[in-house]
Order: structure tokens, then sequence, then C-alpha cells
């Protein structure tokens, strides 16, 4: 499903180029739930970019579905993420003017969805994710953890092959964080692939697969032992 080959990222900076991933090799395959862990400045927010098709590596080759990102044109890149790929932030993303259902269904109006199938399709991915009571809500009157779960909703209502989620669980509870990880959880055994950045190693091991970074190489990835 996803595979890296001799990945190099860098990136201009007052004295030269800084380069922030090196000679990265990663095969994800379908259905995984991978976990990306390191250091602040291990590359984890650039390989997730890469990841989900947000920039190109200065060197190597990124492949979704045996597919060379970077020999799509600017528009077939951004329709390949938009299919395949949903995104969860730490941040929620969330338009605080609209209600709920109406934010998860910001990625399916862009999409051309008529007015009624989204607004089905948002209440379906909402009641999978425990909200379907409070979709007229603003984001505002929901807490940290309702919101994320919102953010979920949304990221899943395309119904992507890859949900990417950047440190999803930051700024939440521990009983929060482990609401969201049994969603993550759910989704992949709906048969996604799942990859989230985090730097708890809690969280981290709830992954079934972990990959750490450390000065822009992999350090360690527990699929080394024999599972992908």
């Amino acid at each position: 499903m996803i595979r890296l080959q001799n990945i190099e990222k860098s990136f201009p900076i007052s004295t030269g180029r800084l380069t922030v991933l090196k000679g990265i090799n990663m095969h994800i395959t379908r259905g995984e739930f991978v976990a990306i862990t390191g250091p602040s400045g291990s590359g984890k927010s650039t390989l997730m970019a890469l990841l989900g098709c947000l920039d190109r590596p200065t060197s190597g080759q990124v492949l979704i579905n045996g597919i060379d990102v970077s020999t799509l044109s600017d528009n077939a890149e951004a329709d390949l993420r938009s299919r395949s790929i949903g995104f969860v932030f730490q941040a929620f993303h969330l338009i605080q003017s609209l209600s709920i259902v109406e934010n998860v269904e910001v990625p399916l109006f862009y999409a051309g969805v008529p007015h009624r199938q989204r607004r089905e399709r948002a209440l379906d991915a909402l009641n999978k994710v425990g909200l379907a009571s409070r979709s007229a809500h603003k984001p505002p009157e929901l807490s940290g953890g309702e919101q994320q779960r919102a953010a979920i909703a949304r990221a899943l209502i395309r119904e992507p092959d890859i949900v990417l989620a950047d440190e999803p669980t930051g700024n939440l509870d521990s009983k929060t964080c482990s609401q969201i990880m049994s969603i993550f959880e759910g989704v992949q055994n709906a048969g996604k692939t799942v990859l989230i950045i985090t730097h708890d190693p809690g969280i981290a091991a709830k992954a079934p697969r972990q990959i750490k970074l450390n000065d822009g190489h992999i350090e360690a990835d527990s699929a080394a032992k024999g599972t992908s």
C-alpha cells in the first residue's frame, strides 16, 4: 500500500541545506496500524507530510498503491490525496461557525456530493464515533475529545484507504485518549491503514507496529521481526 524507497528530504537554510530525512526505506501493508515515534526534530512531521502527499522528497520515491507520487501532476496528486487519504490533526481544524455535521460534510461538499447524501453520510460517520446526538452543536460547544472524534469522522467521510493522524491525542486526558485509540482500532478493523505520529510511548504501544525515528533515520521498527 505505501512504500518509501531511499527517501531524503532537505530544506534550504541560511548556511546551506538541512537534511531532515536520510535514506528512509519503509513498507506499510494494507490494513496495518502503525505508530511513528521519535524525539522532537527526528523527522516525524516531515515524514507524515510525505506519506500524506502534502510534500515531495528531495530524492527517492513515495509509492501509494503502486503509484509513484512524483510522477503525478499537481491536480492528480491532489485527487489521490482527497480520495485515498484522511487526515486527523491535533488542533482539530474544525470550522468554528459551522455545526459539527456541517464540518463533517465539508470534504463531500468539495467532491460535489448532493446535500441530502452529504447529510446522510455525515450523520452516519458521526454515529460511528458516538457523536450523533451532538451533530447540531458547533465546535466551541464540544469538549476536546468530542472535537477530535468529529475530526476523525470528517477524515473518514470519503472512506479513504489510509488515515494519517498527527498527535491526535496530544491535548487530551488519559480516558479520552483511550476512547480515541479505540476508534482508530475500529478503523483498522474495517480494513483501513492507520498511521499515527505520537510522542507518547503509552499511545504508541497500543499500535501493533511501532517505527521510531531518530535524527532522520529509522532507529527501530517492530515489524523487523516479522510482520511486514
